[in-house]
């Protein structure tokens, strides 16, 4: 369906990046998989971009040449969606990591694409800005987080990377450059496409340029760790104390078994780590005031719905303890295993008791170890299959058999594939069952338009 890359090839794409941007001999394996790691398919040729004009131009030939492209950033994705799984050009955007502007009157941020989290941190909060989107993967870029629409712990308060760009410059499969959106806070300007790029995982176009939303950085911040007699009790809690008081920063899902893979994983403990499930909440507020009342007032909703106690996050040093911990539950989980895979749903919070009560009876049933934890405030769940020292035929047979018992369920539950990690190129199938025929060919057509061709990160989502 496409073309092989010959050497004709490789010189015009040394003469688009310059020859020591161009690697078409001994790719290191990291540029042939994810941060996963189970879908594995070497690029012919990787580049790495510099500027927009750059992959203008290369996008003009690979279209002319009918040449597949895929872009990567940090490599930090858990679905294949950064993995060239029809070969082609890997155009590698993590040089492509400047600030180019911080305007504190529009309050905003415009940045490129191969930018880390970390640094967009970094830049803004000594000014006392914040950008409040925070997914678990800070060495992730905003291009990655854009292309899959991440959302993070603070989501249940705050929104999901998509509440927060502002515009896009876009390298269409063309070639051509366009922007849409901008620094304005308000847009009916024609067809949302801005909204159409984000999410799409780089199917569409190709970003180049990001305006961010920012605010004010909240002066007072907090943590309360509430421990519950079991995970039905503090899973149940979670929405009831949503609806009764002021929304939370942050409501995450801690248990025992999650606890000991980080605690050996990092060496450490949380305070009070005796009980069996436990709320982690967070709050903020811009006077110390309105931040004690929250937490008072939460303290005593917590206690009305069963906790056993409810214990004050507030220094720096006990937030980093139990948010370092929270944080570090995904490669603890991969460092106990051979391998494992991992299925994203996002649920109606009502239901998510009796999915994790469903996720237990398959481990059961399989006889598989199924590892998890969540954003039960947004209702995201992160579940794993943990391989260990099963055969790869079994391994393989186990985890079919399942994804589909639990994609199922999750739909039947009115949930949804994935609540931010996206579908990539591993849970297309899943998608399509849930979907259905009208809208996968919706999508198609819209893939169509941009994309004719489909040389633009090839069998990804669709």
């Amino acid at each position: 369906m496409f073309k092989k890359i010959g050497l004709k090839d490789i010189q015009a794409l040394k003469e688009i990046f310059e020859e020591n941007n161009v690697y078409d001999k001994n790719i290191e394996e990291e540029y042939a998989k994810d941060e996963m790691g189970t879908i594995v398919s070497f690029p012919e040729v990787r580049v790495v971009a510099h500027d927009k004009n750059e992959i203008s131009s290369l996008m003009v030939y690979a279209n002319q040449e009918n040449i597949p492209v895929t872009v990567r950033g940090a490599g930090t994705g858990l679905v294949g969606g950064s993995v060239p799984v029809h070969g082609g050009i890997l155009l590698d955007l993590s040089q492509m990591n400047k600030i180019i502007e911080l305007d504190k009157t529009n309050l905003t941020l415009t940045v490129q694409p191969g930018l880390m989290l970390l640094d967009i941190y970094d830049a803004i909060e000594k000014e006392g800005l914040f950008y409040a989107p925070d997914p678990g993967e800070k060495t992730a870029t905003i291009g990655g987080n854009i292309a899959t629409n991440a959302g993070g712990m603070r989501a249940i308060k705050y929104g999901v990377t998509r509440d927060w760009v502002r515009g896009l410059e876009v390298v269409l499969p063309t070639g051509e450059i366009i922007k849409t959106g901008g620094k304005v806070v308000k847009n009916s300007t024609g067809y949302p496409l801005k909204e159409l790029f984000v999410g799409t995982e780089g199917t569409l176009g190709i970003i180049v340029e990001v305006t961010l939303k920012l605010t004010s950085l909240p002066k007072f911040s907090a943590s309360l760790l509430v421990p519950f007699v079991d995970a039905i009790s503090a899973i149940t809690a979670a929405p009831e104390l949503i609806k009764r008081h002021v929304t939370p920063t942050a409501v995450e899902y801690i248990d025992q078994t999650s606890l000991a893979y980080s605690n050996q994983f990092l060496g450490k403990h949380i305070p009070h780590d005796t009980h069996d499930a436990y709320l982690l909440l967070s709050y903020d507020g811009n006077t110390q005031e309105a931040l004690d009342d929250d937490i008072e007032q939460a303290s005593k909703i917590c206690i009305e719905l069963g906790a056993l106690d409810v214990y004050l996050i507030d220094t720096a040093e006990r937030k980093s303890s139990v948010w370092s911990v929270r944080g570090a539950f995904l490669e603890a989980i991969k460092a106990s295993t051979t391998q494992m895979d991992e299925i994203d749903v996002v649920l109606p919070r009502s239901n998510i008791a009796e999915y994790l009560d469903f996720t237990k009876e398959v481990s059961k049933d399989l006889a598989i170890r199924i590892p998890y934890f969540g954003h039960v405030g947004d209702g995201n769940l992160h579940i794993y299959f943990c391989k260990d020292n099963l055969d790869d035929k079994t391994w393989q047979a186990t985890l079919n058999k399942g994804f589909e018992l639990m994609y199922q369920k999750a739909f039947k539950l009115g949930g949804l594939v994935s609540g931010e990690h996206g579908i990539g190129f591993a849970k297309k199938k899943y998608m399509v069952d849930l979907l259905g025929e009208t809208q996968i060919n919706l999508m198609k057509g819209i893939k169509n338009v941009f994309d004719p061709k489909g040389i633009l990160n090839p069998d990804k989502v669709i």
